[in-house]
């Protein structure tokens, strides 16, 4: 189980949002992949997404670059809490 990547992400979002309360992070643990689910809420979704996905780009980057270290491969997945 590795923790410090899930919080990696969410040390990364709440630098990016204004409602830092509303944030939730799950990571699904496979044999070979992990899935980081990023929840924000609605008005937060643009400030993580950023212009052209280039933020969102950015954070996937960073991730996956963490997580050559433990040879794992990580997948980011942003979710719209939709309310």
């Amino acid at each position: 189980m590795e923790a410090p990547m899930k919080e990696l992400v969410e040390y990364i979002a709440r630098s990016l949002v204004d409602e830092v309360g509303r944030i939730e992070i799950k990571e699904i643990c496979g044999s070979q992949t992990n899935i980081i689910e990023l929840k924000v809420a609605q008005e937060d979704i643009g400030k993580v997404i950023g212009r052209q996905g280039r933020t969102a780009d950015a954070i996937r980057t960073i991730l996956k670059c963490a997580a050559a270290k433990l040879s794992k491969r990580y997948i980011l997945q942003i979710i719209d809490d939709g309310g």
